[in-house]
Order: structure tokens, then C-alpha cells, then sequence
């Protein structure tokens, strides 16, 4: 009977200790959600929205953002073997579309297919996390005491500067909320619920991992349904193709020019040296 009575008592305070948080994180959105009424989306939508039970302040995937070096992702596991045939096995599935996409559009489809490949597996990884929780929480960093919070769960032995961390902050937090009105223009353009669709620590959407203001300026309806949509295969395609286009991409053109057009969808050397040596693996 003291077990049954322990255990009722601690599941009380283990569900008051989950509404304080609950609530703690709402509290620290709140600046995030009257900004967006102020810049004029509806305000019963969007109090709506950030009253739902999943929509919260969420601090693991943005921490990485803080702690995260591009150098020391391991993209060379692309480019193995078993990762060769299984983007020569998604291009003879999709040979009809790609063709088609690239005919359109003029962008290689080996490249189209070297992207997905490296963004996503070819679909199979297209992040676990809220891309609401994640731009929200980032946008909410623009407040002081949210900051102050976020700092204070950062391990110490990876922590940056203050200083550094406090201008990265400010930085991010500007990024995210242009990042997070442009989320949810795509998400009520597309009849999408903006809780359920996920994404990466840094907010990135669908196979392709495109950012919100990229699936707006190119995002593309590749299969012909009205809908863009950034988690089917043949709009991720497409949406790949126009953007390469929209950056200068031309058949037949330099190296040079490609790793500069590529550039702009990854800022990394390393990235870009990856899509170039996986699209001539895929020639071959």
C-alpha cells in the first residue's frame, strides 16, 4: 500500500513537473507567437497553433546548432560502395522522371540523384524533429532570458564563448523567424498541418532538405498534383532541378562553374567535392 501510494504521488509530481515545463516552454514561444501576429498572420490560427499540446519550446536539436562543425561530417560514407549502388539502383527506378526532370530543366540527373543521396539516403532520413519546435524555439532566441536558458543547457565542454555565442544567437535568431514565416506561408499555400511535418536540427525540410524560403522561391510541383510537396520524391527532384537552374546551371558546362552553383546549396567544400565525385562514380 506505502508503493502504490509512492508511486501514485510520484506520478503526480512527475505530471505537474511535465505541465511546468509544458508551460515554461510555451512561455518562452510567447515572443515568437506575437511577432507573427504583428507581422500579420491571423491571430486565431496562430494562438491556436501554439496552444497545441506537441508545439514547444525545444532546446536538444537547436543546442547542436551551438555545437555543430560542418568539417567533421563524414561525407566520404557516400561515396562507398554500397552507397554507389544504392543511388544506381534509385536511378534506374526512376529513370522515366529523371530523364524527364532533366530534360526540363537541364540539370544532370546524377547530380539531382548525388543530392538526395547525400541530404537524405535518397529519402530514407529526413530528420525525426518539429520543424515548427525547431524554428520556433531558434526565432524565441531573440529574447534574452530564452537565451540565457539555452546557454545554460549547453554541456560546458561545448560550450563556445559567450560572446561568440551571444552574436550567433542574435544572428540565428534573425535567420529562423524570416525561416519560420515562410514555414508557415508554405505549410497554409499547401494545406499542410505545420505540427506534423519534420525536419533537422536546423529546420530543413523534406528529401531534399530545403530550407522554407527556398521551397518558397523554388520549390516545384515535379509531379504534376498542384501540390508542392518536399517529402514526395519526384517535387524533391524537381524542386533540386530548379534551384541548380535558378543558380546558373547549364549542360555541359566547367567544373568549376558546377562546384560554384553547387556552393550555394551547402556551403561546404567538403560537400560539394562529395556531389562532384558521386556524380562521376554514377558515369561510370
Amino acid at each position: 500500500m506505502i508503493l502504490a501510494v509512492s508511486l501514485l504521488a510520484a506520478g503526480y509530481f512527475m505530471a505537474a513537473e511535465s505541465r511546468a515545463s509544458i508551460e515554461s516552454g510555451k512561455k518562452a514561444l510567447s515572443i515568437v507567437q506575437k511577432q507573427l501576429i504583428a507581422d500579420g498572420f491571423d491571430p486565431a490560427k496562430i494562438n491556436q497553433l501554439y496552444s497545441h499540446p506537441q508545439v514547444s519550446f525545444e532546446a536538444d536539436g537547436v543546442i547542436l546548432l551551438f555545437t555543430y562543425r560542418e568539417a567533421r561530417v563524414d561525407y566520404s560514407q557516400f561515396a562507398n560502395q554500397w552507397s554507389i549502388d544504392k543511388a544506381r539502383q534509385y536511378l534506374q527506378e526512376n529513370e522515366a522522371v529523371l530523364a524527364r526532370i532533366e530534360k526540363e530543366y537541364g540539370v544532370d540527373k546524377r547530380v539531382i540523384t548525388a543530392i538526395l543521396l547525400v541530404e537524405t539516403g535518397l529519402g530514407a532520413s529526413v530528420g525525426t524533429r518539429s520543424t515548427l519546435n525547431t524554428l520556433s524555439t531558434m526565432a524565441a532566441l531573440t529574447d534574452t532570458v530564452v537565451r540565457d536558458r539555452l546557454w545554460d543547457l549547453i554541456p560546458d565542454s561545448k560550450k563556445i564563448s559567450r560572446k561568440k555565442f551571444e552574436k550567433k544567437a542574435a544572428a540565428r535568431s534573425r535567420w529562423a523567424y524570416a525561416e519560420l514565416k515562410a514555414f508557415l506561408e508554405y505549410t497554409d499555400r499547401e494545406g499542410l498541418d505545420p505540427v506534423s511535418i519534420p525536419g533537422s536540427f536546423a529546420g530543413a525540410v523534406g528529401i531534399a532538405q530545403f530550407m522554407p524560403t527556398s521551397i518558397l522561391a523554388y520549390g516545384r510541383d515535379g509531379n504534376n498534383d498542384g501540390k508542392v510537396d518536399m517529402l514526395n520524391h519526384t517535387d524533391s527532384m524537381a524542386s533540386i532541378a530548379n534551384f541548380l537552374k535558378s543558380h546558373g546551371w547549364l549542360p555541359g558546362q566547367s567544373r568549376e562553374k558546377a562546384e560554384k552553383i553547387i556552393y550555394h546549396y551547402n556551403h561546404s567544400r567538403y560537400y560539394v567535392n562529395t556531389i562532384l565525385k558521386i556524380t562521376s562514380r554514377l558515369k561510370s
